[in-house]
């Protein structure tokens, strides 16, 4: 079978490796002709990037690089993004590089024509109703790594420098209006970021899969993208150019936030305050926090992780079952086991638990929490406490 398509769903994909080559004539296609390319500052001294830019200018595509973005994005990257696209007479951007980059990218897409400020389109009540759509510029969205899915995202998570807090800017056509995966542009990942990256995506489709909110389609595709992640992600963190694992771990992180318009829950509303004020990388603050957030949640998900099990092909199908084989996974690629080792101390747990509680992210647990359940999960992420809750 050749790992190869054109998909529309939710947005045109061409998927397969080498199809960057094809990036001028979708920038052609979406009336791009002088796109501004949204990457960081790491990727963006890399070959793969020059690489790019010479294939655009060769079929006379005027690209620019733009590439102050840094690992949980802050305001200033957007809007210093957009001063440079309007400086520049840009008619379009090409978002390129991990879940940051693509963030930024769509972003800046959405900021080129709007009065309002950046935070005054939070994803919060009707507030996307304030964007003035003719405004917004397309966006051509081109992923290097598999975890976040944000190429097949309608949001963009930027953190709020006024209160540390990562925010969530939203609009229906933030969704990029073209998206190019090709696995190949994965391969200079190192293992130990495909391994946090390849657990982002497991956290999408698994929070989804266990959100109570009715959405058969997005739960269909969580349980696929979680065998994808199950078959795939240890050969991928095992051998970097095994161009079969890279594919399907790239499809599994876009299906993972494809998955995720169903919900979240507090994986996503434990991480969001770390990265926000301690900078830790999201998904590897997800991998932690995977499996204590599965035992607090243990009543309300047995029945859902019975029916996982059995799709996964796992002995004695249920939830002991799907941690077992979490934990296995995590130890396989090297995740660590507490939050402590990624410098979240038991001081912090009633520092961030009024940030958990409010994230949009908490309102899509299967079981309600309390800014008090917060600080006692932190403190169980913190401290290696795998025991349910009380009364749990």
């Amino acid at each position: 079978m050749e790992l190869k398509g054109n998909w529309n769903y939710p947005t045109a994909i061409r998927f397969g490796a080498g199809r960057i080559r094809e990036l001028p004539e979708v920038c052609r296609t979406l009336g791009m002709h002088r796109p501004l390319l949204v990457t960081d500052a790491g990727l963006a001294k890399l070959p793969m990037v020059t690489d790019t830019v010479r294939l655009c200018t060769a079929e006379g595509i005027g690209c620019v690089v733009y590439s102050d973005v840094q690992g949980n994005p802050v305001a200033d990257n957007v809007l210093y993004g957009v001063a440079t696209y309007q400086a520049g007479g840009h008619d379009g951007v090409i978002a390129f590089g991990g879940g940051s980059a693509l963030d930024v990218g769509k972003a800046v897409g959405l900021m080129v024509g709007q009065v309002r400020p950046l935070f005054d389109f939070e994803d919060r009540d009707d507030w996307f109703l304030r964007v003035n759509v003719s405004g917004m510029a397309p966006v051509l969205a081109v992923p290097t790594t598999a975890g976040t899915g944000s190429e097949v995202g309608r949001a963009s998570v930027i953190t709020d420098p006024a209160d540390h807090v990562k925010k969530i800017i939203f609009h229906p056509r933030m969704l990029p209006a073209a998206v190019i995966e090709d696995p190949e542009l994965t391969f200079g990942l190192p293992p130990n970021i495909t391994a946090a990256t390849g657990m982002d995506a497991l956290s999408h489709s698994l929070e989804a899969f266990c959100s109570p909110s009715y959405h058969p389609l997005a739960e269909g595709i969580a349980v696929e993208g979680m065998r994808l992640v199950k078959e795939w992600l240890p050969a991928a963190v095992a051998n970097g150019r095994d161009v079969e694992a890279r594919s399907h771990m790239l499809i599994a992180s876009s299906m993972g936030a494809t998955a995720f318009q169903k919900g979240l829950g507090a994986m996503h509303s434990l991480s969001h305050p770390c990265g926000a004020n301690l900078n830790t990388h999201h998904g590897l603050t997800n991998a932690v926090v995977m499996p204590y957030v599965l035992v607090w949640n243990r009543q309300a998900i047995e029945g859902r992780m019975r029916r996982l099990a059995a799709y996964l092909g796992l002995e004695n199908p249920g939830f002991d079952a799907v941690l077992q084989w979490v934990l296995q996974l995590r130890r396989q690629i090297g995740i660590p086991n507490t939050l402590g080792v990624l410098g979240v101390g038991t001081e912090h747990a009633r520092q961030f638990a009024p940030a958990a509680l409010a994230d949009p992210s908490t309102g899509g647990n299967p079981l309600p929490m309390t800014e008090r359940d917060f600080e006692q999960l932190y403190l169980n992420c913190i401290r290696g406490d795998l025991r349910p809750p009380a009364g749990g």
